[in-house]
């Protein structure tokens, strides 16, 4: 009730500060400048019991307890001591969203970053380009690519420092754009666009040939994304390869799919850099995982295994030693000892899925350090067995929300993929509030959270594409109260993130959107549609994406839609 007060008395006085209708003048008094919030200090409060995705590992290959973590909508952080503690080292700078991390080999000191998450996804996060540290992430400058959106990766020739190549996949909902494959001579003071396909293809790795950096694999990327659809691949994609440190391209062929390709993922070998391995997404099933043992010269299709949804997963990772072991990134990190006949998933019982970024110990290659959705693990035993970094806290949050609780309120929100939480605001205790007075409402991707007005312990919470639950804070109860349709209709159809509101003249009445909104009286145990259709009845599949209309069979066509 006071906080309710304090928000009528603030709006209040912001209405009567409102100049008379046709007044153009506005005083200096009430515009709002950095001193109108300079008063309100930001406060710690969790939670910690989970952790967020990880895009990309840095790690010092002399020293494995220092290391950089690049987070997706976290920017990057540092532990000098395996991850026992962690300081976030990007925050300031012009994006949160990171693609990928590098150190120069020649001196860890020097790290790059590029901005902008490295996959295709509905909840990927943009960026402005790469970033440069020369004092271990101390300060940092721009070193520009600003309209690069999403860098796939950064390499530094080890032979010489000021000579670095960018992967930049573009923008992933527009055309044009600072993409495809940039070369800097001079440490990033100036950049060169070596690759270029079109205005829809960017390029998202490249790789050098150990022995002779001078040969540089790339691999090209088409793709464009709306809200009600996703094209994934197109003529664009295709691997490259050139010998001469990128100044002309052949387009490799021989043995890959004929067809539409999407996102290809690579990997040189280490243990015998002849092995070049592709994981190739591409329509009709043509794709697979693919390996050459002439330096990319000619292909031979190994199995048919491609990642679950490869516009978020698709990363290879060569173990050191063994040419035949190869790690692939995907729902289950998978592994193959043969080379890629066979793959079979690496132990995740206690490990969260969907997996990003990996790290293999030159020196030891049963130590893995993995990035996924849940954070960061370790593994001392080739992935048998896994350790959490819980105390990492970089979760996601779609949405946040209070409720009016005494006598302090609580906050919920739904994160990506992990789970939907809630948490008090203050706590009696001197310790603060800690993890065990936070809980979970509900699993898996959550996103808006409402809580009765009249009764704090009622609340609904939302998972993917229409999930709907009631959970009762006192009973533990909870309900799946998702609207139906009825017998004979068609099936609803729901956006990723479904709008749900709570009427504020009745605290029991919801409304809930799919292409028809729908309104409920007694908190979701029943439903009526309110409203027809409000699509514009459109056939997507006849909508343009880039410039044209695609057939059914287009790569990953309508998969993974907002």
């Amino acid at each position: 009730m006071i906080r309710s007060l304090v928000l009528i008395l603030i709006f209040g006085a912001a209405l009567w500060a409102m100049p008379p209708q046709g007044k153009k003048k506005v005083s200096e008094n009430s515009k709002m400048t950095d001193a109108t919030f300079s008063g309100l200090t930001f406060r710690g409060i969790g939670p910690a019991i989970a952790s967020g995705r990880i895009g990309d590992f840095a790690v010092d290959p002399q020293q494995p307890h220092r290391y950089y973590a690049a987070v997706a909508s976290g920017g990057v952080w540092k532990t000098i001591n395996s991850g026992t503690t962690w300081e976030p080292v990007f925050d300031g700078q012009g994006s949160y969203s990171i693609g990928c991390i590098t150190l120069d080999p020649a001196n860890p000191e020097v790290v790059w970053v590029g901005t902008g998450e490295n996959n295709s996804q509905r909840s990927v996060g943009y960026g402005d380009g790469v970033y440069r540290s020369l004092d271990g992430g101390k300060t940092w400058k721009h070193m520009g690519l600003k309209t690069s959106e999403h860098i796939g990766m950064i390499r530094i020739d080890p032979r010489n420092s000021a000579v670095i190549y960018v992967a930049s996949q573009g923008p992933l909902w527009s055309n044009g754009g600072e993409r495809g494959l940039y070369k800097s001579t001079d440490g990033g003071e100036s950049w060169q666009r070596i690759l270029y396909v079109d205005e829809y293809t960017g390029v998202s790795e490249v790789h050098f040939d150990p022995r002779d950096p001078d040969v540089l694999y790339a691999s090209a990327y088409q793709r464009r994304r709306h809200v009600w659809t996703l094209i994934n691949g197109g003529p664009g994609s295709a691997i490259y390869k050139s010998s001469d440190a990128g100044a002309t391209w052949r387009k490799l062929e021989t043995g890959l799919p004929a067809g539409k390709m999407g996102r290809i993922g690579m990997a040189v070998s280490p243990a015998d850099p002849d092995i070049v391995y592709a994981i190739v997404e591409a329509q009709e099933k043509l794709g697979g995982f693919f390996r050459s043992t002439d330096r990319g010269e000619s292909w031979e299709k190994r199995s048919g295994y491609v990642s679950g949804s490869p516009q978020y997963y698709q990363e290879l990772f060569c173990d050191p030693r063994d040419p035949e072991r190869v790690y692939s990134m995907d729902t289950w990190m998978m592994v193959t000892e043969d080379g890629g006949q066979n793959f079979r998933q690496v132990g995740e019982r206690y490990k969260h899925v969907d997996n990003h970024a990996l790290w293999i110990d030159p020196h030891n290659t049963d130590y893995l350090l993995a990035g996924c959705d849940g954070g960061v693990y370790e593994s001392f035993d080739r992935g048998a067995t896994w350790a959490f970094k819980a105390n990492l806290p970089i979760t996601q949050f779609y949405k946040v929300s209070v409720d009016n609780d005494a006598p302090f309120y609580n906050i919920y929100g739904g994160t990506q993929d992990n789970n939907t939480l809630g948490g008090p605001s203050r706590t009696h205790t001197n310790n603060g509030i800690t993890n065990r007075e936070w809980f979970f409402t509900l699993g898996g991707d959550g996103f808006e959270t409402q809580i009765d007005p009249e009764d704090p312990n009622i609340l609904y919470s939302q998972y993917q594409y229409g999930g709907l639950n009631r959970y009762d804070k006192r009973s533990g109860e909870l309900i799946d109260i998702r609207p139906q349709p009825g017998k004979g209709e068609p099936a609803l159809r729901w956006n990723w993130d479904a709008a749900l509101i709570i009427s504020p003249h009745l605290h029991t009445r919801l409304y809930y959107g799919a292409n028809i909104l729908f309104r409920s009286d007694d908190r979701g145990d029943t439903w009526r549609a309110v409203s027809p259709d409000l699509t514009r009845q459109l056939d997507r599949n006849k909508l343009p994406v880039m410039d044209k209309v695609w057939p059914i069979e287009a790569v990953a066509k309508n998969k993974s839609t907002s």
